[in-house]
Protein backbone atom coordinates (compact mmCIF):
# COMPACT_ATOMS: atom_id res chain seq x y z
CA UNK A 1 0.00 0.00 0.00
CA UNK A 2 1.25 3.38 -1.10
CA UNK A 3 1.98 5.76 2.04
CA UNK A 4 0.81 9.31 1.46
CA UNK A 5 4.15 11.79 2.38
CA UNK A 6 2.54 14.84 2.95
CA UNK A 7 6.30 16.86 3.91
CA UNK A 8 7.56 16.01 0.62
CA UNK A 9 4.68 15.97 -1.29
CA UNK A 10 4.04 19.42 -3.06
CA UNK A 11 0.58 18.70 -4.45
CA UNK A 12 -1.07 17.56 -1.14
CA UNK A 13 1.12 20.85 0.67
CA UNK A 14 -0.73 22.98 -1.84
CA UNK A 15 -3.94 21.43 -1.19
CA UNK A 16 -3.95 21.75 2.25
CA UNK A 17 -3.09 25.75 1.99
CA UNK A 18 -6.10 25.81 -0.92
CA UNK A 19 -8.46 24.27 2.04
CA UNK A 20 -6.84 26.37 5.06
CA UNK A 21 -7.37 30.05 3.05
CA UNK A 22 -10.84 28.90 2.17
CA UNK A 23 -11.53 27.06 6.28
CA UNK A 24 -10.04 31.12 6.96
CA UNK A 25 -13.31 32.42 5.56
CA UNK A 26 -15.38 31.04 8.39
CA UNK A 27 -13.79 33.30 11.09
CA UNK A 28 -13.78 36.32 8.36
CA UNK A 29 -17.42 35.90 7.53
CA UNK A 30 -17.84 35.96 11.86
CA UNK A 31 -15.75 39.75 11.65
CA UNK A 32 -18.30 40.68 9.36
CA UNK A 33 -21.17 40.12 11.67
CA UNK A 34 -19.06 41.48 14.21
CA UNK A 35 -18.39 45.22 12.09
CA UNK A 36 -22.08 45.11 11.71
CA UNK A 37 -23.04 44.65 14.88
CA UNK A 38 -21.08 47.60 16.11
CA UNK A 39 -22.38 49.30 13.31
CA UNK A 40 -26.09 48.63 14.59
CA UNK A 41 -25.07 49.91 18.26
CA UNK A 42 -23.67 52.74 16.78
CA UNK A 43 -27.06 53.46 14.83
CA UNK A 44 -28.99 53.06 17.83
CA UNK A 45 -27.37 55.21 20.14
CA UNK A 46 -27.42 57.99 17.66
CA UNK A 47 -31.00 57.33 17.30
CA UNK A 48 -31.13 57.60 21.11
CA UNK A 49 -29.76 61.01 20.97
CA UNK A 50 -31.98 62.10 17.84
CA UNK A 51 -35.16 60.68 19.57
CA UNK A 52 -34.77 63.33 22.44
CA UNK A 53 -33.72 66.29 20.30
CA UNK A 54 -35.50 65.76 16.53
CA UNK A 55 -35.03 63.34 13.90
CA UNK A 56 -34.28 64.36 10.67
CA UNK A 57 -36.87 66.80 9.59
CA UNK A 58 -39.30 67.21 6.45
CA UNK A 59 -41.04 70.91 6.10
CA UNK A 60 -43.90 70.32 3.68
CA UNK A 61 -45.50 73.46 3.58
CA UNK A 62 -47.50 75.70 3.88
CA UNK A 63 -50.35 74.14 2.22
CA UNK A 64 -54.07 76.51 2.56
CA UNK A 65 -56.65 73.49 2.84
CA UNK A 66 -60.70 75.44 2.11
CA UNK A 67 -63.24 73.10 3.12
CA UNK A 68 -66.65 72.63 1.20
CA UNK A 69 -69.90 70.71 1.64
CA UNK A 70 -70.45 67.68 -1.28
CA UNK A 71 -73.36 65.71 -2.34
CA UNK A 72 -72.45 61.65 -2.79
CA UNK A 73 -74.85 59.26 -4.19
CA UNK A 74 -74.69 55.96 -2.40
CA UNK A 75 -76.72 52.89 -2.42
CA UNK A 76 -80.03 53.49 -3.89
CA UNK A 77 -79.56 56.02 -5.33
CA UNK A 78 -79.15 57.56 -1.32
CA UNK A 79 -77.85 61.01 -1.46
CA UNK A 80 -75.58 62.07 1.74
CA UNK A 81 -73.72 64.94 2.31
CA UNK A 82 -70.20 65.44 3.22
CA UNK A 83 -67.33 67.78 3.42
CA UNK A 84 -64.67 67.67 1.70
CA UNK A 85 -61.49 69.83 1.38
CA UNK A 86 -59.60 71.94 -1.33
CA UNK A 87 -55.81 72.34 -1.51
CA UNK A 88 -54.69 75.38 -2.24
CA UNK A 89 -50.45 75.47 -3.22
CA UNK A 90 -48.59 79.10 -2.82
CA UNK A 91 -47.81 80.57 -5.87
CA UNK A 92 -44.97 81.69 -4.53
CA UNK A 93 -42.50 79.99 -1.96
CA UNK A 94 -39.21 81.34 -0.68
CA UNK A 95 -37.56 79.55 2.57
CA UNK A 96 -34.36 80.93 3.71
CA UNK A 97 -32.33 78.60 6.64
CA UNK A 98 -29.34 78.38 8.85
CA UNK A 99 -28.30 75.66 10.42
CA UNK A 100 -26.56 75.04 13.52
CA UNK A 101 -24.56 72.06 14.03
CA UNK A 102 -23.32 70.15 16.42
CA UNK A 103 -22.11 66.66 17.74
CA UNK A 104 -23.06 64.59 20.18
CA UNK A 105 -21.50 61.73 22.58
CA UNK A 106 -22.95 58.25 23.37
CA UNK A 107 -20.21 56.80 25.19
CA UNK A 108 -17.87 56.11 22.15
CA UNK A 109 -20.70 56.94 19.02
CA UNK A 110 -21.34 60.15 18.06
CA UNK A 111 -24.71 61.61 16.34
CA UNK A 112 -25.01 65.08 14.14
CA UNK A 113 -27.93 67.41 15.25
CA UNK A 114 -28.54 70.97 14.20
CA UNK A 115 -30.84 73.71 15.62
CA UNK A 116 -32.04 75.62 12.37
CA UNK A 117 -33.50 79.00 11.69
CA UNK A 118 -36.40 78.99 8.97
CA UNK A 119 -38.13 82.25 7.20
CA UNK A 120 -40.87 80.90 5.47
CA UNK A 121 -42.51 83.71 3.03
CA UNK A 122 -44.89 83.52 0.04
CA UNK A 123 -48.49 83.75 -1.40
CA UNK A 124 -51.38 82.21 -2.18
CA UNK A 125 -53.23 82.94 -5.09
CA UNK A 126 -57.05 81.05 -5.16
CA UNK A 127 -57.79 79.02 -7.90
CA UNK A 128 -61.03 79.24 -10.10
CA UNK A 129 -63.43 77.80 -7.63
CA UNK A 130 -65.64 77.37 -11.44
CA UNK A 131 -63.00 75.04 -12.98
CA UNK A 132 -63.40 72.52 -9.60
CA UNK A 133 -66.73 71.78 -10.39
CA UNK A 134 -67.06 73.77 -6.13
CA UNK A 135 -70.26 75.79 -6.40
CA UNK A 136 -68.79 79.43 -4.09
CA UNK A 137 -71.98 78.52 -1.88
CA UNK A 138 -70.60 75.34 -0.51
CA UNK A 139 -67.56 76.57 0.44
CA UNK A 140 -66.69 77.06 4.41
CA UNK A 141 -64.45 79.98 4.75
CA UNK A 142 -64.62 80.11 8.24
CA UNK A 143 -63.43 76.26 8.64
CA UNK A 144 -60.45 76.83 6.28
CA UNK A 145 -56.62 76.42 7.60
CA UNK A 146 -53.70 76.83 6.94
CA UNK A 147 -51.03 73.66 7.40
CA UNK A 148 -47.04 73.23 7.79
CA UNK A 149 -46.38 69.94 7.54
CA UNK A 150 -43.23 68.74 10.37
CA UNK A 151 -41.72 65.30 10.39
CA UNK A 152 -40.97 65.68 13.80
CA UNK A 153 -42.53 67.74 16.23
CA UNK A 154 -40.37 67.13 18.76
CA UNK A 155 -38.01 69.29 17.31
CA UNK A 156 -40.05 72.82 17.43
CA UNK A 157 -38.21 75.06 19.85
CA UNK A 158 -40.23 78.27 20.35
CA UNK A 159 -43.59 79.39 19.11
CA UNK A 160 -44.71 79.49 15.73
CA UNK A 161 -45.51 82.78 15.00
CA UNK A 162 -47.47 83.45 11.47
CA UNK A 163 -48.20 86.56 9.25
CA UNK A 164 -50.67 86.15 7.38
CA UNK A 165 -51.64 89.36 5.40
CA UNK A 166 -51.88 92.17 8.13
CA UNK A 167 -53.14 89.52 10.89
CA UNK A 168 -50.34 87.85 13.35
CA UNK A 169 -51.14 84.29 14.40
CA UNK A 170 -49.87 81.68 16.36
CA UNK A 171 -50.08 78.22 14.93
CA UNK A 172 -51.65 75.73 16.93
CA UNK A 173 -49.73 71.25 17.02
CA UNK A 174 -51.80 69.08 14.57
CA UNK A 175 -53.59 69.26 11.65
CA UNK A 176 -57.37 68.56 10.98
CA UNK A 177 -56.77 66.49 8.14
CA UNK A 178 -54.35 63.50 7.12
CA UNK A 179 -54.74 63.62 3.44
CA UNK A 180 -51.48 65.28 2.79
CA UNK A 181 -49.41 64.66 6.00
CA UNK A 182 -49.25 63.18 9.42
CA UNK A 183 -47.72 65.77 11.73
CA UNK A 184 -47.34 68.96 11.55
CA UNK A 185 -49.17 72.62 12.99
CA UNK A 186 -51.71 74.46 11.72
CA UNK A 187 -53.93 77.58 12.26
CA UNK A 188 -57.48 78.89 10.96
CA UNK A 189 -56.29 82.00 9.07
CA UNK A 190 -59.36 84.96 7.78
CA UNK A 191 -59.97 83.90 4.40
CA UNK A 192 -62.84 84.48 2.36
CA UNK A 193 -64.12 84.82 -1.83
CA UNK A 194 -63.45 88.64 -1.72
CA UNK A 195 -60.03 88.29 -1.32
CA UNK A 196 -57.85 86.08 -3.69
CA UNK A 197 -54.48 87.17 -2.53
CA UNK A 198 -53.32 86.60 0.45
CA UNK A 199 -49.43 86.87 1.66
CA UNK A 200 -47.65 85.06 4.24
CA UNK A 201 -44.83 84.62 6.48
CA UNK A 202 -43.18 82.16 9.29
CA UNK A 203 -40.81 81.93 11.70
CA UNK A 204 -39.80 78.59 12.68
CA UNK A 205 -37.53 77.38 15.04
CA UNK A 206 -36.78 73.50 14.41
CA UNK A 207 -34.30 71.15 15.98
CA UNK A 208 -33.23 68.22 13.96
CA UNK A 209 -30.58 65.62 13.09
CA UNK A 210 -29.17 63.97 9.91
CA UNK A 211 -30.49 66.39 7.61
CA UNK A 212 -33.44 68.72 6.71
CA UNK A 213 -35.49 68.31 4.16
CA UNK A 214 -38.39 70.32 1.59
CA UNK A 215 -41.39 69.63 -0.20
CA UNK A 216 -41.81 72.11 -3.44
CA UNK A 217 -45.15 73.16 -2.83
CA UNK A 218 -44.82 76.40 -4.49
CA UNK A 219 -45.56 77.12 -7.98
CA UNK A 220 -42.24 78.79 -7.85
CA UNK A 221 -40.22 76.96 -5.23
CA UNK A 222 -36.70 78.63 -4.09
CA UNK A 223 -34.84 77.17 -0.84
CA UNK A 224 -31.77 78.64 1.04
CA UNK A 225 -30.24 77.46 3.52
CA UNK A 226 -26.61 77.36 4.87
CA UNK A 227 -24.35 76.34 7.62
CA UNK A 228 -20.74 75.72 9.41
CA UNK A 229 -21.20 71.87 8.57
CA UNK A 230 -18.59 71.22 6.08
CA UNK A 231 -19.61 68.02 4.81
CA UNK A 232 -23.02 67.89 3.65
CA UNK A 233 -24.84 65.42 0.91
CA UNK A 234 -27.49 66.93 -0.74
CA UNK A 235 -30.09 64.26 -2.22
CA UNK A 236 -33.67 63.78 -3.31
CA UNK A 237 -35.26 64.57 -5.82
CA UNK A 238 -33.48 67.75 -7.07
CA UNK A 239 -30.44 69.03 -6.36
CA UNK A 240 -29.15 72.46 -5.40
CA UNK A 241 -28.61 74.71 -8.61
CA UNK A 242 -26.22 76.59 -6.55
CA UNK A 243 -23.41 75.74 -4.19
CA UNK A 244 -20.48 76.96 -1.98
CA UNK A 245 -18.52 74.67 -0.06
CA UNK A 246 -15.25 75.79 1.80
CA UNK A 247 -13.19 75.29 5.27
CA UNK A 248 -16.29 77.56 6.20
CA UNK A 249 -19.02 75.69 5.48
CA UNK A 250 -21.95 75.19 2.93
CA UNK A 251 -24.50 77.44 1.35
CA UNK A 252 -26.98 75.65 -1.14
CA UNK A 253 -29.67 77.25 -2.91
CA UNK A 254 -33.06 75.38 -4.53
CA UNK A 255 -35.16 76.25 -7.49
CA UNK A 256 -38.10 74.08 -8.41
CA UNK A 257 -40.65 75.08 -10.80
CA UNK A 258 -44.52 73.30 -10.29
CA UNK A 259 -43.50 71.83 -14.15
CA UNK A 260 -41.00 69.62 -12.28
CA UNK A 261 -43.08 67.97 -10.03
CA UNK A 262 -46.11 65.25 -10.65
CA UNK A 263 -49.09 67.44 -8.65
CA UNK A 264 -50.93 70.08 -9.26
CA UNK A 265 -51.47 73.46 -7.09
CA UNK A 266 -54.66 72.58 -6.12
CA UNK A 267 -56.30 69.10 -6.09
CA UNK A 268 -59.25 67.58 -3.25
CA UNK A 269 -58.56 64.83 -0.72
CA UNK A 270 -55.30 62.79 -1.03
CA UNK A 271 -55.38 62.39 -4.60
CA UNK A 272 -51.76 63.08 -4.63
CA UNK A 273 -48.68 62.29 -2.65
CA UNK A 274 -45.70 65.45 -2.46
CA UNK A 275 -43.86 63.15 -0.33
CA UNK A 276 -41.83 61.94 -3.46
CA UNK A 277 -40.44 65.32 -4.64
CA UNK A 278 -38.42 65.67 -1.54
CA UNK A 279 -35.31 67.38 -1.61
CA UNK A 280 -32.41 68.78 1.19
CA UNK A 281 -29.17 68.05 2.57
CA UNK A 282 -27.96 65.28 5.06
CA UNK A 283 -25.10 65.99 7.10
CA UNK A 284 -22.33 63.47 6.91
CA UNK A 285 -19.77 62.23 9.01
CA UNK A 286 -16.45 62.59 7.29
CA UNK A 287 -15.75 58.90 7.81
CA UNK A 288 -17.50 56.08 8.42
CA UNK A 289 -15.15 53.59 10.54
CA UNK A 290 -17.18 50.62 9.75
CA UNK A 291 -18.20 50.87 6.27
CA UNK A 292 -14.44 51.28 5.41
CA UNK A 293 -13.44 47.94 7.84
CA UNK A 294 -16.11 46.14 6.59
CA UNK A 295 -14.74 47.15 2.92
CA UNK A 296 -11.26 45.83 4.01
CA UNK A 297 -12.44 42.36 5.71
CA UNK A 298 -13.72 41.75 2.00
CA UNK A 299 -10.46 41.74 1.05
CA UNK A 300 -9.23 38.66 3.23
CA UNK A 301 -9.33 35.93 1.05
CA UNK A 302 -7.68 38.09 -1.35
CA UNK A 303 -4.97 38.55 1.54
CA UNK A 304 -5.10 35.19 2.91
CA UNK A 305 -4.08 33.66 -0.30
CA UNK A 306 -1.60 35.57 -1.32
CA UNK A 307 -0.01 35.53 1.88
CA UNK A 308 -0.01 31.68 1.62
CA UNK A 309 1.26 31.69 -1.93
CA UNK A 310 4.55 34.02 -1.33
CA UNK A 311 5.29 31.14 2.03
CA UNK A 312 4.30 28.23 -0.65
CA UNK A 313 6.37 30.06 -3.52
CA UNK A 314 9.66 29.96 -0.55
CA UNK A 315 8.56 26.29 0.35
CA UNK A 316 8.93 25.44 -3.43
CA UNK A 317 11.93 27.55 -4.59
CA UNK A 318 13.88 27.37 -1.69
CA UNK A 319 13.28 23.77 -0.61
CA UNK A 320 11.77 25.23 2.98
CA UNK A 321 8.86 23.14 4.50
CA UNK A 322 6.24 24.85 6.63
CA UNK A 323 3.72 23.02 8.53
CA UNK A 324 0.27 23.35 8.46
CA UNK A 325 0.06 24.79 11.76
CA UNK A 326 1.97 27.57 10.77
CA UNK A 327 -0.26 28.24 8.05
CA UNK A 328 -2.65 28.20 10.40
CA UNK A 329 -1.51 30.96 13.27
CA UNK A 330 -0.44 33.09 9.94
CA UNK A 331 -3.70 33.29 8.59
CA UNK A 332 -5.35 33.88 12.32
CA UNK A 333 -2.50 36.81 12.49
CA UNK A 334 -4.09 38.17 9.18
CA UNK A 335 -7.58 38.12 10.63
CA UNK A 336 -6.58 39.70 13.87
CA UNK A 337 -5.87 42.84 12.00
CA UNK A 338 -9.67 43.70 11.40
CA UNK A 339 -10.88 43.13 14.52
CA UNK A 340 -7.36 45.08 15.97
CA UNK A 341 -8.58 47.82 12.94
CA UNK A 342 -11.88 47.90 13.77
CA UNK A 343 -11.28 48.45 17.83
CA UNK A 344 -8.79 51.28 16.76
CA UNK A 345 -10.79 53.06 14.00
CA UNK A 346 -13.74 53.94 16.80
CA UNK A 347 -11.23 55.83 18.65
CA UNK A 348 -9.22 57.25 16.40
CA UNK A 349 -8.63 58.60 12.78
CA UNK A 350 -9.07 55.91 10.25
CA UNK A 351 -6.11 56.44 8.32
CA UNK A 352 -4.28 55.95 11.75
CA UNK A 353 -5.57 52.89 13.11
CA UNK A 354 -5.27 51.40 9.77
CA UNK A 355 -1.44 52.55 10.07
CA UNK A 356 -1.41 51.35 13.30
CA UNK A 357 -3.10 47.79 12.95
CA UNK A 358 -1.29 46.73 9.89
CA UNK A 359 2.24 47.92 11.45
CA UNK A 360 1.47 45.34 14.60
CA UNK A 361 0.46 42.30 12.12
CA UNK A 362 3.44 43.38 10.09
CA UNK A 363 5.83 43.04 12.91
CA UNK A 364 4.47 39.89 14.31
CA UNK A 365 4.12 38.14 10.95
CA UNK A 366 8.15 38.94 9.96
CA UNK A 367 9.50 37.75 13.97
CA UNK A 368 7.71 34.33 12.89
CA UNK A 369 8.80 34.21 9.75
CA UNK A 370 12.33 34.96 10.83
CA UNK A 371 12.04 32.02 13.88
CA UNK A 372 10.33 29.93 11.16
CA UNK A 373 12.66 30.10 8.36
CA UNK A 374 15.44 31.56 10.24
CA UNK A 375 16.63 33.28 6.64
CA UNK A 376 16.95 37.21 6.81
CA UNK A 377 16.45 37.29 3.22
CA UNK A 378 13.69 35.25 3.12
CA UNK A 379 12.28 37.27 5.99
CA UNK A 380 12.76 40.44 4.23
CA UNK A 381 10.62 38.84 1.46
CA UNK A 382 7.77 38.13 3.47
CA UNK A 383 7.61 41.28 4.97
CA UNK A 384 8.25 43.34 1.48
CA UNK A 385 5.19 41.64 0.28
CA UNK A 386 2.70 42.47 3.41
CA UNK A 387 4.21 45.81 3.26
CA UNK A 388 3.18 45.64 0.04
CA UNK A 389 -0.38 44.59 0.29
CA UNK A 390 -1.04 46.48 2.67
CA UNK A 391 -0.35 49.76 1.11
CA UNK A 392 -2.22 48.35 -1.89
CA UNK A 393 -5.23 47.54 0.13
CA UNK A 394 -5.19 51.47 1.43
CA UNK A 395 -4.95 52.40 -2.03
CA UNK A 396 -8.06 51.12 -3.01
CA UNK A 397 -10.01 52.09 -0.25
CA UNK A 398 -8.99 55.25 -0.99
CA UNK A 399 -9.62 54.96 -4.88
CA UNK A 400 -13.66 53.83 -4.35
CA UNK A 401 -14.70 54.33 -7.54
CA UNK A 402 -11.49 52.60 -8.97
CA UNK A 403 -11.77 49.55 -6.51
CA UNK A 404 -12.55 47.08 -9.18
CA UNK A 405 -9.99 48.49 -11.61
CA UNK A 406 -7.24 48.53 -9.17
CA UNK A 407 -7.87 45.24 -7.91
CA UNK A 408 -8.26 43.56 -11.35
CA UNK A 409 -4.34 45.46 -12.27
CA UNK A 410 -2.53 44.00 -9.02
CA UNK A 411 -3.91 40.52 -9.27
CA UNK A 412 -2.73 40.50 -13.22
CA UNK A 413 0.74 41.94 -12.37
CA UNK A 414 0.28 39.21 -9.50
CA UNK A 415 -0.13 36.45 -11.68
CA UNK A 416 1.99 37.38 -14.13
CA UNK A 417 5.04 37.83 -11.51
CA UNK A 418 4.21 33.69 -10.14
CA UNK A 419 4.12 32.69 -13.53
CA UNK A 420 7.36 34.29 -13.98
CA UNK A 421 9.05 32.42 -11.11
CA UNK A 422 7.77 29.47 -12.09
CA UNK A 423 7.73 29.01 -15.93
CA UNK A 424 11.06 26.38 -15.29
CA UNK A 425 9.18 24.24 -12.94
CA UNK A 426 8.63 20.43 -14.10
CA UNK A 427 5.26 20.87 -12.75
CA UNK A 428 4.65 16.66 -13.19
CA UNK A 429 8.14 15.73 -11.21
CA UNK A 430 7.10 18.06 -8.50
CA UNK A 431 3.82 17.23 -7.88
CA UNK A 432 4.74 13.70 -7.96
CA UNK A 433 6.89 13.97 -4.81
CA UNK A 434 9.91 14.73 -6.68
CA UNK A 435 11.31 18.21 -5.62
CA UNK A 436 13.80 18.57 -7.90
CA UNK A 437 11.62 19.52 -10.70
CA UNK A 438 13.07 22.51 -12.26
CA UNK A 439 14.24 22.70 -15.70
CA UNK A 440 17.75 22.94 -16.81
Amino acid sequence: MTRIDFKHSIGIRLFVIVVLSLILQIPALMIQSLITERQERRDNAANEIRDSWGGRQVISGPILAIPFKANVRGENDYITQVTRHLYILPDKLLINGVLDPEIRNRGIYDAIIYDSKLDISGQFNYPDLGELNIPPEDVLWKDAFLLLGISDMKGISNFVSIQWNNDSLTANPGIPTYDITMSGISVKPPVSGLITNYNFKIDLDLNGSAGIFFTPVGKETSVQIASSWTNPGFSGSFLPVTRKLDAAGFQSEWKVFHLNRNFPQAWIGSQYSIAESEFGVNLLLKVDEYQKTMRTVKYSIMFISLTFLTFFMIELLNRKKIHPIQYILIGLALLIFYTILLSLAEHMVFKYAYLLAAAGIITLIMLYTKSVLADIRQTAVITGVMVILYGYLYIILQLQDYALLMGSLGLFVILALVMYLTRKIDWFSVMTGNETGNKP
